[in-house]
């Protein structure tokens, strides 16, 4: 009998896996490269060792990537094994998902039984924001895998109050520090609250663990940073977005306190000149007119599906433009025009208990199971007689899943600085574990406990079908017939098993149609997230924004794989571009010089040449001086530069090459043929190709 249990474990746990991967990685090929400024990065990262330590965006080591090396490295290890290309890149992050549903199962299992565990698992698999980060370059999922791992040794650390177990979970948030800096420490809460309450451990001997690992996690943490920063700037790649070329201003500034600021910036550039990301002019002007205030030469555009698109003027200057059909809701924030849905960036949303379920672009990534789980966190506080002592595994794991998710809920919820909406996949994790949990309570209590505390199960399934009738309504009339069709069958189901829940509940002899009908409820509510899953794999993700759930579904979504493209108006002009390069560039250090990474990447992707992006990820680093810049053209280090662009921060560096270089004609280096090609502001056409060769001896 144990061996047949045992298979159907097994199987039952196979099954979860395979569906993992069949969301994370089927259909692969059509998210491209995913980011392109990544996958620019990786690309430069396999010229070198040194690229490859600095994490450089361009294969020169001109400027590095704004984030930390650890899953870069993992990408180009990938790319050196199969060789660069777009599934190559994103293959550790469509594993790092696999991996997490294995994790998660076996430490919800560990504490709370198999049925547990393999809910917990399949809620995580299916969530819409986790599938679209594993689809991706972005490093966030080999984030959330760490921290699973961290985690699970915490859980042991709190159960017998092991040092060695707590050091363990401590190193491994500070190698998820290196991945993506400060988002690894919002497992922190979890992991020192759990560590201190529990009752393995007296408590000065618990806080002096923690001292000792604390010191052990920032060292760890620090170390690569600590490298960069003792390195000559000279003999390495500027450090990208910082405003002082070090790591720990990196850290501090663009991804540290502009995460908590509406007044931080997108990119780096000294103080005050980080306009071209500050999240202040996508609000609206206090003036009575109701202008959009906008700085000189400041600001981008924003296109419907995330990409930055640059809005240059004939001086180089960028300038804001709204996308059509964009607004401003009641609080002045812009709306994006994308099936109504506000802001591509978290901090653009109404900050408020509210905002993760209201119509914006947030809604639908996450939500699905955040009722399930804090009801589910309720019903198993009740059964497991949650207070002091915490002296077991169930209490002491069900304050790691809350305490991981609470702090993340309230600041996903309330921040006003810069985060995406695939941020949102580290919530997955803990509000999966709690609705497995949860659910396997909600039974307990129903069968066995008093008719109020029986009610939660049948009304966790009415809260959780509201919901996704509600997801359904910010959608309904740009969805098709047939998925809203399956959507309202779908909560429907979960409506009448919940009402038949409550007409059986004192039935005798009940147990195994009640359990039916809390299987069927069940289902019910995991359609619409496995739709919205399933969505990316048909679509795909959108490469600079990546996002799931139904906005994939819709009609006149901007969403899918347009990636972080480069400015130029079609891949024909890239490819003439490069094929003029060919067939000028001599020895050149640079073969072109560019106003930002994200103007370069293509190009680099495509051909691996030596670009400067200028100004760094946005073009806002004031990387070099024009004295530099002229010292370089001087020794023959630089000869074409593409003007035009984003780069506030160089615009005396493109005024003197504009006024002094040798205009190159258009029909040399781009496609002039505007038949069939749509035109938009900002792009190549309003660019200028100059050459500088010879002008300075």
């Amino acid at each position: 009998m144990k061996s047949v249990k045992f298979v159907k474990e097994k199987l039952a746990l196979f099954a979860v896996m395979a569906l993992s991967a069949v969301l994370n990685l089927a259909n692969l090929g059509a998210e491209g490269y995913g980011n392109e400024y990544y996958a620019a990065g990786v690309k430069s990262m396999l010229v070198n060792f040194k690229n490859f330590f600095f994490v450089s965006s361009d294969p020169g080591g001109f400027v590095s990537i704004d984030k930390p090396p650890l899953g870069f490295w993992i990408q180009t290890l990938s790319a050196r094994v199969f060789g660069f290309s777009g599934w190559s890149i994103l293959l550790p992050q469509t594993l790092a998902g696999v991996v997490s549903v294995v994790i998660l199962y076996y430490m919800v299992k560990r504490s709370f039984g198999k049925a547990a565990a393999l809910v917990s698992a399949l809620c995580l698999a299916v969530t819409p924001v986790f599938v679209a980060a594993s689809r991706n370059n972005t490093v966030d999922n080999l984030l959330v895998m760490v921290l699973l791992f961290a985690c699970m040794f915490l859980s042991r650390a709190a159960e017998k109050g092991k040092f060695k177990y707590l050091l363990i979970s401590l190193v491994l948030v500070g190698v998820g520090f290196n991945i993506k800096m400060l988002q690894a420490y919002m497992v922190i809460p979890a992991v020192y609250i759990t560590y201190l309450i529990s009752a393995a451990a007296p408590v000065k001997k618990k806080v002096k663990h923690l001292v000792i690992g604390t010191a052990v996690l920032v060292v760890v943490s620090l170390s690569w940073a600590a490298a960069v920063d003792l390195v000559p700037a000279g003999s390495r790649p500027f450090v990208g977005s910082s405003t002082n070329n070090t790591v720990m201003d990196l850290i501090l500034g663009h991804n540290g306190i502009e995460r908590l600021s509406s007044s931080g910036g997108m990119g780096g550039g000294p103080g005050g000149n980080r306009q071209g990301g500050n999240m202040a002019y996508f609000k609206k002007d206090r003036n009575p007119s109701g202008a959009q205030n906008v700085p000189p030469n400041g600001g981008f555009q924003r296109g419907s599906g995330g990409n930055f698109k640059d809005g240059s003027q004939q001086n180089g200057g960028p300038q804001m433009q709204m996308p059509q059909g964009a607004g401003q809701n009641k609080k002045g924030i812009q709306q994006m025009g994308r099936n109504g849905l506000s802001g591509n960036f978290g901090g653009q949303t109404e900050a408020g208990v509210t905002r993760l379920f209201s119509k914006n672009i947030l809604s639908d990534q996450i939500v699905w199971f955040l009722p399930l789980s804090l009801l589910g966190f309720i019903a198993a506080a009740i059964v497991e007689k949650l207070k002091i002592p915490f002296d077991n595994r169930k209490k002491l794991d069900l304050i790691l899943w809350m305490m991981w998710l609470l702090p993340e809920f309230i600041y996903f919820s309330y921040t006003k600085g810069l985060f995406h909406q695939y941020y949102l996949t580290m919530m997955a994790p803990p509000a999966a574990a709690l609705s497995g949990i949860g659910l396997v309570s909600m039974w307990k209590l129903y069968r066995d406990g008093s008719k109020v505390k029986s009610m939660l199960l049948p009304a966790s399934f009415v809260v959780e079908g509201a919901l996704h009738l509600m997801m359904l309504s910010y959608f309904y009339s740009s969805i098709s017939a047939a998925v809203k069709g399956i959507i309202i069958a779908a909560a429907v189901l979960s409506f009448a098993s919940s009402a038949l829940l409550v007409i059986y509940k004192n039935r005798a002899g009940n147990a195994g149609f009640a359990k039916i009908l809390a299987s069927l409820a069940f289902a019910g509510i995991l359609v619409t997230p496995s739709i919205g899953s399933a969505a990316a794999v048909v679509h795909g993700v959108n490469g600079s924004m990546p996002a799931a759930g139904l906005e994939l579904l819709s009609s006149d979504t901007g969403s899918g794989n347009t990636g972080m493209k480069n400015r130029f108006g079609s891949s024909n002009d890239s490819k003439e571009l490069i094929s003029f390069l060919d067939s000028h560039i001599k020895n050149e250090k640079y073969d072109l010089v560019v106003s930002s990474s994200n103007a370069a990447a293509e190009m680099i992707i495509k051909s691996g040449r030596s670009i400067m992006p200028l100004g760094g990820f946005t073009g806002s680093d004031k990387i070099l001086s024009l004295s530099q810049f002229k010292e370089l053209v001087k020794k023959g280090e630089v000869r074409y530069v593409l003007t035009g662009g984003m780069g506030r921060n160089s615009q005396d560096i493109m005024s003197w090459v504009q006024k002094n270089g040798k205009l190159v004609p258009e029909n040399q280096w781009k496609n002039t043929t505007s038949v069939g090609k749509t035109v938009n502001p900002g792009e190549m056409n309003s660019q200028s190709l100059y050459d500088l060769k010879g002008i300075l001896k």
